[in-house]
């Protein structure tokens, strides 16, 4: 059976730059760019030039990608040539290969936004297409509303696409622009738009998440026969997002009858890439990546209950619909209160430790991860803390060095502009290589801002470590959570901490006191200490 070819259209940094809360600089968007070209989309869509001056500075200074790097604009103006629209030649300017224009189709926006006649605007279409098409471009026509159009007039939604099928568009798009049209209506007007006189071959589908099918109304046309499909990495977007491709990816590439019946620009080794590219992706927006997020969250092969891990030791195909490493994801097993020995042992060997089946230790193990969960402790979560707490029982625990005794102080004062600051400082005194070392920091950052009672205790901490100081240059954390709970008679605090270092590992513990800082410290300790014991051991 011969593979269609099926394009990915990438629009995280134009369509996804819509989100609220989200704003790109011009660097980021060349690291995402460059991503994008990694994982092996076939478009990239850059951005609007002329509408605000980061977009405009991104097309100056755009990667040179095998993806066809496109910009994004609008059709011409009413009474305006497409030759002297000052708007539309902004975005001819930025010198891409591919031009993708928005224009009505339909007949109540036309109307009620625009205040023309539809003939002008199926006019405006097909002269602005033909523009873009005379200067050797490609051109690709956004049917914005489209499926809303087509609902209430389909004879001019026709109409509109075809103006611009006939001046040359190679891509017409369908729009689901307020994201409400249910996967079997736009199956069937995809359908509908192809036995019109609009191939499939020059048919794409953008769909945004108003209604959580985003991913299904794309599937859907494609399987009515669009060949172009678009979307963001993340499913950023206006509102409730756009159609997310690191979903719809894998599904193209592992699952039928996709998988089959197409081929992408997407290989399998760019594909593996694709958790990695979706957490800096996140990592960039400065927010926590979803843990339920199909394929790449870090719970999507996450295996709580015994029952499952225990199956999942025999064959893993008995809880994963695929293999994780195939998207860059690895397989977890969680320690919790809900363990079974099956699912503790799993756990263990997946850090390393080898501990035969009936072993005593387990029931101790699980023994202790229970009463510490009692006192308010997650290790559901924690993963690292777990494995910490293991190697205590089993006796494998490192003494990497002893914390003698730790201070840290808040101080609020004003400064010269009369303005209330705050500074950190701690002192650690740390036992390490047979000697005590006394270290004392601040929480400054470089542009002047207190960075808090926790950053200056980690500064304090591995400022001098000996020869672990080296190891953790590298160490950064990314998140940073808590939690009041009850923890017995008394509320208490829970603190947990993402780290992640230049290897590209990700790891959490979690520290309990009624004191916020001890649990922050506790927790920034542990990390501290996987990380050391992680290389040590390779």
């Amino acid at each position: 059976m011969t593979e269609e070819r099926l394009y990915i259209y990438d629009t995280t940094l134009r369509d996804g730059q819509q989100t609220q809360g989200v704003q790109f600089s011009t660097t980021e968007k060349i690291s995402i760019a460059n991503a994008l070209d990694t994982l092996g989309v076939d478009y990239i869509e850059g951005g609007w030039p002329g509408a605000n001056p980061t977009d405009s500075a991104f097309f100056e200074t755009a990667p040179a990608t095998r993806a066809t790097m496109t910009a994004f604009g609008m059709t011409k103006r009413n009474g305006i040539s497409a030759e002297n629209d000052d708007v539309l030649a902004a975005v001819m300017n930025a010198g891409t290969k591919a031009v993708c224009l928005v224009g009505k189709t339909h007949d109540f926006h036309v109307s009620a936004a625009l205040g023309i006649t539809l003939d002008e605007n199926t006019d405006n279409i097909a002269r602005s297409v033909r523009h873009v098409v005379a200067q050797g471009r490609e051109a690709l026509f956004d049917a914005e509303h489209f499926f809303d159009g087509y609902r209430a007039n389909p004879d001019y939604a026709l109409s509109a696409i075809q103006a611009a099928h006939d001046a040359g568009a190679r891509w017409i798009v369908l729009c689901d622009t307020n994201g409400g049209t249910m996967p079997a209506e736009v199956g069937r007007i995809t359908a509908e738009v192809i036995a019109a006189g609009i191939p499939g071959a020059h048919l794409g589908i953008h769909t945004h998440n108003d209604t959580e099918n985003a991913v299904a109304c794309s599937l859907a046309a494609i399987d009515a026969g669009a060949r172009q499909i678009q979307g963001t990495l993340n499913g950023l977007g206006e509102r409730c997002g756009n159609a997310n491709l690191t979903t719809l990816i894998p599904i193209l590439l592992l699952k039928e009858p996709y998988a089959s019946c197409f081929k992408t620009g997407v290989t399998p080794d760019g594909l593996v890439n694709l958790t990695q590219i979706s957490r800096s992706l996140d990592e960039i927006l400065n927010r926590v990546p979803m843990k339920q997020a199909a394929f790449v969250g870090s719970s999507a092969f996450a295996h709580k209950a015994g029952l499952h891990a225990s199956a999942i030791l025999k064959d893993p195909s008995t809880y994963e619909h695929i293999e994780p490493s195939l998207v860059g994801n690895a397989r977890i097993i969680p320690m919790s209160n809900q363990a079974g020995q099956s699912n503790l042992r799993r756990r263990l060997e997946s850090a390393g430790l080898k501990i035969t089946k009936g072993d005593p230790a387990l029931a101790r193990i699980l023994d202790e991860v229970k009463s510490r969960e009692a006192e308010g402790y997650a290790y559901d979560t924690a993963q690292a803390s777990f494995e910490l707490l293991a190697r205590k029982v089993l006796g494998q625990m490192p003494a990497l060095f002893e914390v003698k005794r730790y201070r840290v102080t808040v101080e609020r004062r004003k400064n010269k502009y009369n303005q209330m600051v705050s500074l950190s400082e701690a002192v650690v005194v740390v036992k390490v290589d047979g000697e005590k070392r006394l270290s004392v920091s601040e929480s400054m950052d470089a542009e002047g801002c207190d960075r808090g009672p926790v950053n200056a205790l980690s500064k304090a901490l591995v400022k001098d470590l000996g020869q672990y100081s080296a190891l953790l240059e590298d160490m950064h954390l990314v998140d940073f959570k808590v939690r009041i709970t009850q923890g017995g008679t008394e509320a208490v605090t829970r603190v947990i901490i993402d780290s992640e270092d230049g290897q590209g590992r990700r790891w959490s513990t979690v520290g309990v006191s009624a004191n916020i800082v001890d649990a922050s410290f506790e927790a920034l300790l542990d990390a501290i200490r996987w990380k050391l014991i992680r290389d040590s051991n390779g």
